[in-house]
């Protein structure tokens, strides 16, 4: 069975995306503020945060205020991905969404700090 994605579009006290890959029996999760870069070689930062749920990749809905992350959920995108690399510092995947489709690469963007990556979108093929 292929391996899940989700792109969340979180309305907090922030507007961002939470971009989570299935990984290990886990959502492996970063928060990208602009979301993902739409063409190939677009950068865009992504924030690595606590790893969620598998369950959690098909939430929407409100999330009451007073509780870490309050705001409305609501799914951008998901499907399916194939891992081409996972390493510290490089993951490389091949999503197949509605939205995105393609190779996106995560780069561990360590002189801005330890959470800190770099998502692009990868040239096709």
């Amino acid at each position: 069975m292929a391996d899940t994605f989700v792109l969340h579009e979180h309305f907090s006290k922030h507007h961002h995306f939470d971009f989570r890959l299935e990984h290990d029996g886990v959502l492996a999760s970063w928060a990208v503020p602009k979301g993902l870069p739409e063409k190939p070689g677009e950068r865009r930062l992504a924030i690595q945060v606590e790893d969620h749920p598998l369950s959690y990749g098909t939430f929407e809905g409100t999330i009451p205020g007073g509780e870490y992350g309050a705001g409305e959920v609501k799914i951008a995108d998901a499907g399916t991905y194939e891992t081409l690399a996972w390493t510290n510092e490089r993951i490389e995947v091949l999503l197949h969404g509605k939205e995105h489709t393609g190779k996106y690469v995560l780069l561990r963007f360590a002189k801005a700090g330890e959470k800190n990556w770099i998502v692009l979108k990868g040239k096709e093929a």
